[in-house]
């Protein structure tokens, strides 16, 4: 008896993956019928021939034989197949590699520094009393808890918990620097937008040139902290073409660059809109060294995404904690700040053993954080001559053979130099400057120490220092009348800045000075490092004297831009 020919409308409609997976069709020619045939994989051929998309072989006749729609979409639907299989075995390999990265982060942590909670060392970071950590798991509420530890720091206690290379002295060690840069390492396997964070007062000495190393291969939005602090009247156009000429000396690649305040609010309505423009879907990690201020740039920038963003409005509620201490954040912080989706990581600082935070005492740390506007203290020969420090010095030289002591933590010895020449010296108020002979700089140091060269402070500060110990010698040359040689700058503390005053050329007229070289060394302790770069432009003179640079088409269209 002969078949019926086949139709796909005599079975049941099938989801695509099992019509792949679970069986073939095939047809067999012959003089005057058709026979269909239901042939279920074996093991062996499915995993030696992957699925096909070719569509099955149809024979008929008359109105039997299948239209072109038919095969179409058997077609359609085999490539369906196919497309799908591949998908779920590319997502089930990406799960299994997510959770491998981010498996920190199931554990509950304090919403303040990123601790995981724990109830045994009562001094340790994450510590809660056990009777609120099991209230607050009962009901499903550990997210919103807060540690000891960071309850102290909220009311200005300085404590710190990261030792090793980079880490603080002074306080007990719970975790070391090198640990904290391990919990950053899957940055770089990461699909993230990195917003990496400069402190413009301390830009040498926190940008970390080796970004890349955490990062990888994501794009970076680099955004300037705290120019707020930048002595009144600078011109952040020229601050922002400064820091862009920096970054691209310094070959790294930049969406663009902000320059922003935590405090007043500056540009961070700009990193707002460059976030939600480049996002993509993608997480976004705060990255930055320890002590830059990404803590209170989330807090800023949850602010101002409130005013559009309910979800980020909730947020506030639970921010990370804020304090001068550095290594305050010691665990990644996951906040719920997209109403379409999206995270934003507080990340632990990375922790620069070349940075005086990481040598001065835990005491003395808030000495080296500004407060207010950086206000340029200037040395030339006309205040020499009132300082009781000189005794009988002789000045006509100007300032060869001075010494000059940064409170105790830097000390610049000027052995030669032009009569007109003066010192600006940027940094936090509380370091008191004083310039003493170079002879007597040795017997002052050790006399002074602690008392008015300060930090260190405190007779265990003064115990523990280890004095200057490195000692760079720069040769500086003018090039430029009108504009300042160059800033030598001294990672975590300020800089200093080397230019020549028309007010003293009149004066010491009579004095050679055909001679454009200086020669200086400069004492800091081991291992803080001393940059020499050019002149930042601030102040009024400064959007005066700087120049833009002329630039090419090419750099036109790739080089970043800078907000404000």
């Amino acid at each position: 008896m002969a078949v019926a020919p086949f139709s796909t409308s005599l079975f049941p409609p099938f989801p695509s993956i099992f019509k792949t997976s679970l069986f073939t069709i095939k047809s067999f020619k012959t003089r005057s019928t058709s026979s269909l045939i239901l042939s279920q994989f074996s093991l062996e051929t499915h995993h030696k021939k992957p699925p096909t998309a070719d569509p099955p072989e149809f024979d008929g006749t008359g109105a039997a034989a299948p239209t072109r729609g038919d095969r179409f979409l058997e077609h359609h639907h085999s490539v369906e197949a196919v497309n799908f299989v591949l998908k779920e075995n590319k997502k089930n390999r990406k799960k299994k590699k997510d959770k491998a990265l981010k498996v920190s982060l199931a554990v509950a942590s304090c919403y303040g520094c990123g601790a995981p909670l724990q109830t045994l060392e009562s001094d340790a970071p994450g510590y809660v009393e056990p009777e609120t950590y099991e209230l607050k798991k009962k009901h499903h509420q550990l997210r919103r808890v807060i540690c000891g530890r960071c309850r102290l720091l909220s009311h200005g206690h300085m404590i710190t918990a990261v030792g090793g290379n980079g880490g603080y002295s002074g306080g007990k060690q719970f975790i070391t620097a090198e640990e904290l840069r391990v919990k950053l390492s899957h940055l770089r396997y990461e699909k993230a937008l990195i917003v990496k964070l400069v402190d413009i007062v301390d830009f040498n000495g926190s940008f970390l040139a080796r970004v890349r190393d955490l990062a990888g291969a994501n794009p970076i939005i680099l955004v300037v902290t705290k120019v707020d602090l930048l002595p009144k009247g600078t011109d952040l156009n020229c601050i922002g073409d400064w820091v862009v000429e920096a970054t691209v000396k310094k070959k790294l690649s930049v969406l663009s660059v902000h320059l922003t305040s935590s405090k007043s609010l500056v540009g961070v309505a700009g990193v707002v809109a460059d976030i939600q423009k480049e996002k993509k879907g993608r997480d976004v990690y705060i990255l930055g060294s320890a002590n830059v201020g990404k803590s209170a740039f989330i807090n800023a920038l949850l602010k101002k995404m409130a005013e559009r963003d309910p979800v980020a409005a909730a947020a506030q509620k639970y921010r990370p904690i804020q304090s001068a201490v550095p290594g305050t954040t010691l665990g990644p912080i996951q906040i719920d700040a997209f109403l379409g989706g999206g995270k934003i990581f507080d990340t632990p600082g990375v922790h620069l053993h070349h940075r005086l935070a990481a040598v001065v005492h835990s005491e003395d740390l808030p000495a080296l954080a500004p407060q207010s506007r950086l206000r340029g203290q200037n040395f030339q020969v006309d205040q020499l001559a009132t300082d009781n420090e000189m005794g009988s010095k002789d000045l006509s030289s100007g300032l060869n053979g001075f010494s000059i002591f940064w409170g105790g933590l830097a000390r610049v010895d000027l052995l030669k130099v032009q009569p007109e020449t003066c010192l600006t010296f940027y940094g936090p108020k509380g370091l008191q400057i004083h310039v003493v002979p170079t002879e007597k700089a040795d017997e002052f140091y050790e006399k002074e120490l602690g008392i008015s060269l300060t930090p260190p402070s405190g007779k265990q500060a003064r115990d523990d220092w280890r004095g200057l110990e490195v000692m760079r010698q720069l040769k500086i040359n003018f090039e430029d009348e009108q504009r300042p040689a160059c800033d030598v700058a001294i990672s975590g503390l300020g800089w200093i800045t080397f230019e020549r005053k028309k007010s003293l050329q009149n004066n010491h007229s009579d004095l050679e000075s055909s001679v454009d070289e200086l020669k200086l060394a400069v004492h800091v302790p081991k291992p803080v490092e001393i940059f020499v770069r050019p002149p930042m432009p601030v102040g009024k003179a400064g959007s005066e004297w700087y120049q833009y640079r002329d630039l090419t088409e090419e750099e036109e269209e790739t080089r970043p831009r800078w907000f404000f």
